[in-house]
């Protein structure tokens, strides 16, 4: 069938459109590096090697990637471990794993991901005119992902850094790497998704290149030739490329790959607060126009929220001035604020906000106390909701902290369906405080049972909101 010109004419318009990346991989690729570990075989392993399968076998379902598969179904971003005749002797040095790199100053430091130096004895560096370097680990950082190392060399190629602030979804972007150990492979595609919540500690971009064990660590670039993240992690069902990657973007691989070179740590801020998610039921119940901000679940004793006055129930609608479009921007934004630096959280309670003036604390390892909460013998009173109360005696107020509420001993109709429970405790209707059960009965008979209401609960060490509607037992 011949072609029209209409058709030709199409047809020359798309192959003129579709991106040339030869000249920008050419310069950039001599930056990109290999990364092999190893790790000494230690005395007492068993001579079969069985013992150190069993272990290859459970990081292989640990490691890669585990966005968002379950985790038996997560793969490592190395290799198997190679088979040697016979059993490998104790202390002798073993391949670990093979990832990727890429080189961010002339005088020899590379970045990576952390989990691709995570464990090795040993780190070489291998660039692509074949020369090897062994590398010292400067630091790693779990939480974004981030390692920084370092080897002996001058006026080494490098890689250009860009800004990952600027990135545009549908940009064209390569990413180089070692995919099962093949050294300098390029992959293509687009930026599927800008700042994707993963629930790690950053938002990361999310792309269609494609990634496999291997590419762990090397640069995602955009068509100028500039590094925009590291790849770091992709959503697999069977451990290979399934058509969805995620980068960690590199402003704040920066941040952290800096932080490394001075000190060898990351130090990130923290105000003592646990929060969730603000569903739009509890923000049309409080007032709010829309569901943006972060819900404080508990308040840490003596931490800087509750010296701020900051209190459960509370919604952060903004830090430093920074709005809080969804609960995960708070830890990112409070991570990146230097520890003892002085702030200011928005919050919304009863139907206002208000700037609370905070410290900011250094993050260290979270602590978790529960509490066994003690059944009043006393009275209990029913009430239109389907809420069984009773009066929280002062030896329970004091330990719980709170003026007032009342111990939920029971729910059935509205109350069940919402999720309430015995041994929960009321701290508020809507925007009024609870102090007792005669006066919650009051709150009650005067809910309109056409609008939905919202209740303070705390469960435990946690406070929620819950969305209840009147007249439905």
């Amino acid at each position: 069938m011949m072609a029209t010109p209409a058709t030709a004419a199409i047809a020359a318009t798309a192959v003129v459109g579709l991106p040339d990346f030869t000249d920008m991989v050419e310069k950039v690729g001599p930056a990109v590096v290999n990364i092999r570990t190893t790790e000494k075989v230690k005395s007492g392993a068993g001579a079969s090697g069985a013992g150190a399968d069993d272990e290859e076998m459970q990081e292989f379902f640990k490691r890669f990637f585990g966005v968002p598969v379950p985790p038996r179904q997560q793969q490592p971003d190395r290799p198997a471990r190679p088979k040697h005749p016979g059993a490998p002797q104790p202390d002798e040095e073993v391949s670990r794993g093979v990832g990727s790199g890429f080189i961010i100053s002339a005088d020899g430091y590379v970045m990576t991901n952390a989990h691709v130096v995570e464990g090795a004895d040993e780190v070489y560096v291998t660039l692509t005119d074949k020369r090897e370097f062994k590398a010292k680990i400067i630091g790693s950082d779990k939480r974004t992902d981030v390692a920084l190392v370092k080897i002996e060399g001058a006026s080494l190629p490098r890689l250009a850094l860009g800004d990952s602030s600027k990135v545009r979804v549908g940009e064209w972007v390569i990413a180089i790497g070692s995919p099962f150990g093949l050294d300098n492979t390029v992959t293509a595609g687009i930026v599927s998704a800008k700042a994707r919540d993963t629930g790690d500690y950053l938002a990361l971009i999310q792309t269609d290149v494609a990634v496999n064990p291997g590419n762990s660590g090397g640069p995602l670039i955009n068509m100028r030739g500039e590094v925009i993240g590291i790849n770091s992690q992709i959503y697999s069902r069977s451990g290979g490329y399934m058509g969805i990657s995620f980068a960690v973007p590199i402003d704040e691989a920066m941040r952290v790959s800096d932080q490394l070179k001075q000190s060898g740590k990351v130090t990130r801020g923290r105000i003592g607060v646990q929060i969730g998610e603000l569903t739009k039921e509890v923000a049309e119940s409080l007032g709010l126009t829309k569901a943006q901000g972060a819900l404080v679940q508990r308040v840490e004793a003596a931490g800087p929220a509750e010296k701020a006055g900051v209190e459960a129930g509370d919604i952060i609608l903004k830090f430093n001035g920074v709005n809080i479009d969804r609960s995960s921007d708070l830890p990112r934004l409070v991570g990146s604020t230097k520890p003892g630096s002085n702030s200011v959280v928005t919050v919304w309670r009863k139907g206002a906000s208000r700037d609370l003036k905070i410290i900011v604390a250094e993050m260290e390892a979270e602590k978790t106390a529960k509490r066994e909460e003690k059944k009043p013998k006393v009275e209990q009173v029913a009430n239109s909701l389907g809420l069984v109360v009773s009066d929280l005696t002062d030896a329970q107020k004091k330990e719980l902290k709170v003026d007032g509420g009342v111990l939920v001993d029971g729910a059935e109709g509205a109350a069940l369906r919402a999720g309430l429970r015995a041994g929960d405790v009321v701290l508020r209707l809507n925007n009024t405080d609870v102090k007792d059960v005669k006066q919650l009965a009051a709150l009650i008979a005067k809910l309109d049972s056409k609008k939905m209401a919202v209740i303070l609960v705390r469960r435990g060490d946690a406070s929620q909101f819950v969305p209840i509607r009147p007249g439905t037992q």
